[in-house]
């Protein structure tokens, strides 16, 4: 996957996928690669989202 991909970009990218899937007009084959990127595009999504959350615990955690 790009490491220069943001958050915004992967959202937008699978936001044009699931309306894709929605139109109903996708074959087998195209389907299977776009399920496929869906799938990385979830999994960097997920990562990214438990990384901020992370960040922000820590600047919340008081300091000893």
């Amino acid at each position: 996957m790009n490491k220069e991909l943001t958050y915004n970009q992967a959202l937008t990218e699978l936001e044009a996928i699931l309306k894709s899937f929605d139109s109903g007009e996708a074959d087998i084959d195209t389907l299977s690669a776009q399920v496929s990127r869906a799938t990385e595009l979830i999994t960097f999504c997920r990562e990214r989202l438990l990384k901020v959350e992370e960040e922000l615990k820590a600047s919340e955690s008081p300091k000893a």
